[in-house]
């Protein structure tokens, strides 16, 4: 057994090469595999289930690819370009959000009042933040149909954006306006985008933070804090109003029919009088006499009874009469003479 120096690698493929460049034979399925490689590696391509896939032809377009594995012709004489057709797209407007990540969003310090600072319809400025989200309905157009599509969008929803806002005062674009303002600027933003024919459908535009101008700001809110103590005052005021009407309603109502009550007995008893003197005439008119005497010791009886002292005179006596006093009660009377 020899011990001998160990065999280098690179002489072996050196070797080998020599014998395959010597038999062509050998070399040609090496250059088919080199040339098979790239012409396989640019004739597929995979779309994934959130993307469509433009294909180009020479730079022109042919044909749009769904979701999957498809073939193209090599050398770049096909050109799949891929869009995120599922994913939803934001723009931002008078703020920029530099970092999502972790618990807590970042935002830019910068200045973008020119896109956030406009005019309302009463002459008064307002600062507007707003998000326009949209998808790419159809990718061909969306690349082909103009230059700059993003920016594109940005400008018509800025111009929409200060259309409605131009359309409305400024204390309704501030309080109560939000939701009517997000609703009109997308649908006129629909419109002009399907006018252009940009293959974008937007989702949603939504109104972020709406405020006056810092330098107004303390005095607006001096304001809209007034407003909500008078709203304030005007609830209670109409609270006690609801408290106090259906009171003073039922004791009106109770008043109402304690008179009603007391005329209709004042009635009664003028009703028993009258048939008690009709009862009183027709005994009257039977037996005038008895009936006048009768009537006459009622009514002393009556009179009598509320007196104190009573003293009888005998018209039939003449000269001074003798007093006589008497505790006796006379017809309910205390004394009598």
């Amino acid at each position: 057994m020899s011990y001998g120096q160990p065999r280098n690698p690179m002489d072996d493929l050196e070797l080998k090469i020599k014998k395959m460049l010597s038999n062509p034979k050998q070399l040609l399925p090496l250059v088919l595999i080199f040339i098979l490689i790239p012409v396989v590696s640019s004739s597929f391509y995979t779309v994934q289930p959130d993307e469509e896939a433009v294909v180009l032809r020479f730079g022109k377009y042919t044909e749009t690819t769904t979701p999957g594995l498809h073939f193209k012709l090599p050398f770049g004489i096909d050109t799949a370009i891929k869009v995120k057709t599922k994913l939803v797209l934001q723009e931002e407007f008078g703020f920029r959000t530099t970092s999502t990540g972790g618990k807590r969003t970042s935002y830019s310090n910068s200045s973008f009042d020119g896109e956030s600072l406009m005019l309302t319809g009463d002459l008064n400025v307002a600062d507007v933040e707003w998000i326009t989200q949209f998808q790419i309905a159809e990718p061909q157009k969306f690349l082909f149909n103009t230059r700059d599509p993003v920016q594109n969008i940005r400008d018509i929803s800025e111009a929409v954006m200060r259309r409605v806002v131009g359309d409305r005062l400024v204390t309704d674009v501030l309080t109560v306006g939000r939701t009517e303002i997000a609703n009109e600027a997308k649908q006129l933003t629909q419109e002009i985008l399907n006018n252009y024919d940009m293959g974008v459908r937007v989702i949603s535009i939504k109104l972020q933070d709406v405020n006056p101008p810092e330098p107004v700001k303390p005095s607006f809110n001096e304001v809209n804090a007034a407003k909500q103590e008078q709203e304030q005052a005007i609830n209670q005021a109409e609270k006690h109003y609801n408290d106090v009407i259906p009171e003073a309603r039922g004791q009106a109502e109770k008043k109402i029919a304690e008179a009603e009550g007391y005329a209709q007995a004042l009635v009664n008893t003028a009703e028993g009088d009258a048939k008690k003197f009709s009862a009183v005439l027709k005994e009257y008119k039977k037996a005038p006499k008895i009936t006048r005497e009768r009537m006459y010791i009622e009514t002393m009886e009556k009179v009598l009874r509320r007196m104190d002292d009573i003293t009888v005179v005998d018209q039939q006596v003449s000269g001074l009469l003798p007093i006589y006093n008497s505790t006796k009660d006379v017809s309910g009377g205390k004394n009598a003479k």
